[in-house]
């Protein structure tokens, strides 16, 4: 099985974080817009649970995710499964009414500019994404996709990494959770 070894760091626009992740020969991505529309449980409390689901909208694509609960204190490390949709407004508005019909309930919306790259460092393949998220702030994030055997090691390199682009302001949050607390509403 494989886990999401993911960090989020707060960072600002006007620093040279781009040039450093090009430094590093960053091969970046086409700038994509996405949309999170996460969901609440009929049954349990998410937020008590540490988990998530969510539907995502990059263009045209669609994918259902869910997110296990954070398996350590330092990372987000946790099981991430994701399916495609069908394309286009109608797959996502679709799979939501699936959702709402078994009793899930929307929570919110999070929109995002996303500039992500993938970078080689110290033999692992990681994703680099340079967020910027309405109403609530830009960030940089890390991610490598690890088996459980090899968390540690993910864990090590990933944190080798931020030191390397000099990003050292963690986040532990999710966009939701930070975009829920900004409004004042509950998960």
């Amino acid at each position: 099985m494989k886990y999401e070894v993911e960090q989020k760091y707060r960072y600002e626009p006007n620093s040279n974080l781009r040039q450093r992740l090009d430094d590093l020969k960053a091969e970046w991505h086409s700038p994509c817009q996405q949309c999170d529309v996460y969901y609440a449980h009929p049954a349990r409390d998410f937020a008590d649970t540490d988990e998530a689901l969510r539907i995502r909208s990059v263009g045209a694509q669609n994918f259902v995710t869910y997110k296990g609960p954070k398996i350590d204190r330092t990372t987000k490390t946790r099981q991430e499964i994701e399916l495609p949709l069908a394309p286009g407004a109608v797959g996502a508005e679709q799979f939501g009414q699936l959702l709402a019909a078994l009793g899930f309930r929307v929570v919110a919306e999070v929109r995002k500019q996303r500039h992500a790259a993938d970078i080689a460092w110290e033999g692992h393949r990681f994703e680099a994404a340079l967020d910027d998220v309405e109403t609530v702030g830009h960030f940089a994030e890390l991610e490598i996709l690890a088996e459980q055997a090899e968390l540690d090691v993910a864990r090590t390199s990933l944190a080798s990494l931020a030191s390397k682009l000099g990003l050292s302001d963690v986040e532990r949050r999710s966009y939701l959770e930070m975009q829920l607390e900004k409004s004042g509403e509950d998960l």
